[in-house]
């Protein structure tokens, strides 16, 4: 996982709301054009940023593309952000013991 890329493709609120989507199953890419008010090739460029961050899979079926989220990269992020946070940062938050 590169980080970079992946907080950069998580920056765009159509690409978060694609992997809000993404949640509840794999779509054809027409099933999530489906769903934006964008132009056919705006939606393929924000699902090329969101597999070049690996944040989604494509899986060709026929004539048709099917993406899937990739959860494994999700937890990698989570694991970076308690790296990052550590545990200072919790006691920081709790309040202070009497």
């Amino acid at each position: 996982m590169q980080a970079a890329n992946v907080f950069k493709a998580l920056a765009d609120p159509h690409r978060r709301e694609i992997l809000m989507i993404l949640r509840h199953g794999p779509l054809t890419a027409g099933d999530l054009s489906d769903r934006f008010a964008l132009s056919k090739a705006t939606l393929s460029h924000h699902l090329e940023s969101l597999k070049g961050a690996d944040l989604v899979r494509c899986e060709h079926r026929a004539q048709q593309r099917v993406y899937s989220l990739n959860t494994s990269v999700f937890e990698d992020v989570a694991a970076l952000r308690m790296d990052v946070l550590g545990p200072e940062t919790r006691r920081a938050r709790e309040p202070p013991s009497r």
